[in-house]
């Protein structure tokens, strides 16, 4: 059986009342307002805290003035140690720096040893070509025994030559390293054609001969005077170079 339709009026009423009342429960519920956050760190009960601290009895105190009084404690220790230990780090600085500069002289020398290894074969090639020079020189220094052939040897290129030897005077030996240089004063007379064949013949002498402060004046006989100062040289035997270091020690000291 069928229930009568309700009137139009009756079953608009109940929308609206319907919706009213979802209206009034919407109104009816409201959003609470969310609590406010507290701060990371509450330096008021911080303060509070170490107001009600007692040093007698360290182990009753709140958890938060325990950290900061651990964390200041901690901060003085590192502040300490660091000023007690910048003075001795000064001194490893120092010490640093003085190994750093060895170092870079023991590499250099270390360079240079390491080029004179690589190129040992070409220094002794070069030893060995300048004992050969100097053997060679040698050879053209006379010894003690031989000056005197070798005095007459310059005499007699004086007179082969026609010249006028008015004086022939060896000085005294000027010993040096390893060889005597001895001077001999020489006033010679002659034409120009001879006093130039003359300087030929001593540049030809086997010994070293020089001819030095070389003056030439005219004479009225058309002929010419030459004053000058040949130097020859020897070479010093072993006993006369160990006096001659000996007697340089014996000065130094």
């Amino acid at each position: 059986m069928k229930l009568p339709a309700l009137p139009a009026s009756l079953s608009s009423l109940f929308k609206r009342k319907s919706a009213a009342e979802r209206l009034a429960e919407k109104q009816a519920v409201k959003v609470e307002p969310a609590a406010p956050k507290r701060p990371l760190i509450d330096f008021q009960q911080l303060a509070m805290d170490f107001k009600t601290l007692d040093p007698k009895d360290p182990g009753l105190w709140p958890l938060a003035p325990r950290i900061v009084i651990l964390l200041s404690l901690f901060a003085g220790l590192l502040a300490t140690a660091w000023g007690f230990g910048a003075l001795g780090w000064s001194v490893q600085l120092e010490e640093l720096e003085a190994q750093k500069q060895q170092e870079a002289t023991h590499k250099e020398a270390w360079l240079k040893k390491k080029k004179q290894a690589v190129n040992l074969d070409e220094y002794r090639r070069q030893l060995a070509e300048i004992d050969r020079s100097f053997g060679a020189l040698l050879k053209q220094l006379p010894n003690r025994a031989e000056m005197g052939d070798m005095l007459v040897d310059i005499n007699k290129a004086a007179q082969g030559r026609g010249l006028a030897v008015e004086l022939f005077r060896p000085g005294g030996e000027a010993p040096k390293e390893f060889y005597a240089e001895v001077p001999i004063t020489l006033n010679l007379t002659g034409t120009y054609h001879d006093i130039g064949a003359f300087t030929g013949d001593i540049a030809k002498l086997p010994r070293i001969v020089t001819l030095n402060d070389i003056s030439l004046t005219a004479n009225p006989n058309a002929t010419l005077a030459m004053r000058t100062t040949a130097k020859t040289f020897r070479y010093l035997d072993e006993a006369e170079i160990a006096n001659q270091k000996k007697a340089a020690k014996g000065g130094k000291k």
